[in-house]
């Protein structure tokens, strides 16, 4: 049996690679996509996710390598604009969705975790006696004002978020800009969530979808990311803007050291005990996906 402790952790791993009109195929020493261009070789042991884009047929050989090898493949839509579907993270332990679970079950619990989630956004401490529409006030606030200051940094007019999903090319250029950074930094951060054992779906601010924690965990970082990204990609032009924010992103993401920060930071946020981080262990789950586990038994 192969031991997913033996892969590269996330944070070793390189973000993303984006792949469209290609056929991805299992070769000798990995996975490579063959298009009009030729043969591209695919790093599967350190890559984090591989987004397959329109146009893109994949064999199950090539899915089985991907999966062995801890890469989460995500099918996504034009540029990565849409996200439709994702395969499996590294490990198959459950701990971590479990002791999620049991904060978003009980509404103390969560709220606790809520308010983490948005006292880490500010740099200053916020006041304990802050109810939760106060703070959710306060983010608002803090939110215009990125903007407003982005535009004033880069000098892209700013009329506020507004965009149609039904009608992507009716947005303005800066809209189309953020929409697409962010939804970049969503499948990272649906990545990282997934490899650390974490449901996407049971969400502690956002609720309802079954991404309801990736839009949370996202939340964290475009103030820091996606907004100055958008406004300095409007800056230089409006061409090619989807293009150029996938490759802006992924240089940000890598400076910032995006992939080192995520599964730390939602440790923290859920408050992990240590006791619960991944430890090797001869015979675990992760060496062994069919390992037989305990029954739960109702208490006496």
């Amino acid at each position: 049996m192969q031991n997913l402790h033996e892969l590269p952790f996330l944070r070793d791993s390189l973000s993303y690679h984006y792949v469209e009109y290609a056929i991805v195929e299992k070769a000798k020493n990995g996975v490579i996509a063959l298009n009009e261009a030729g043969k591209t070789a695919i790093p599967t042991a350190d890559l984090s996710l591989l987004m397959l884009g329109p146009g893109t047929s994949i064999s199950s050989a090539a899915i089985t390598t991907l999966a062995r090898t801890g890469c989460l493949v995500a099918w996504v839509g034009q540029d990565g604009t849409r996200y439709y579907a994702s395969g499996m993270g590294e490990t198959r332990q459950a701990r971590r969705e479990l002791h999620q679970a049991k904060l978003v079950s009980y509404p103390h619990l969560r709220q606790r975790v809520v308010l983490r989630m948005y006292h880490y956004r500010f740099a200053d401490r916020l006041s304990q006696s802050l109810t939760l529409p106060q703070i959710r006030g306060k983010e608002g606030a803090r939110m215009r004002q990125a903007y407003a200051d982005a535009s004033r940094k880069y000098g892209v007019p700013w009329n506020g978020r507004r965009y149609d999903r039904s009608k992507w090319g009716n947005s303005d250029p800066i809209n189309r800009a953020l929409s697409s950074a962010n939804s970049l930094l969503n499948d990272l951060c649906q990545t990282a969530i997934i490899s650390g054992g974490y449901s996407p779906a049971l969400g502690f601010i956002h609720t309802g979808k079954k991404r309801s924690f990736v839009f949370d965990i996202a939340d964290l970082y475009k103030v820091d990311l996606t907004i100055p990204i958008a406004f300095e990609i409007i800056a230089e032009s409006d061409q090619k803007i989807t293009q150029r924010v996938r490759a802006l992103c992924r240089e940000r993401f890598r400076e910032y050291g995006l992939l080192n920060k995520i599964l730390p930071d939602i440790d923290k946020l859920l408050d992990i005990p240590l006791a619960d981080m991944p430890t090797v262990v001869p015979g675990d789950i992760d060496s062994d996906g069919a390992l037989p586990t305990k029954l739960w038994e109702k208490l006496q």
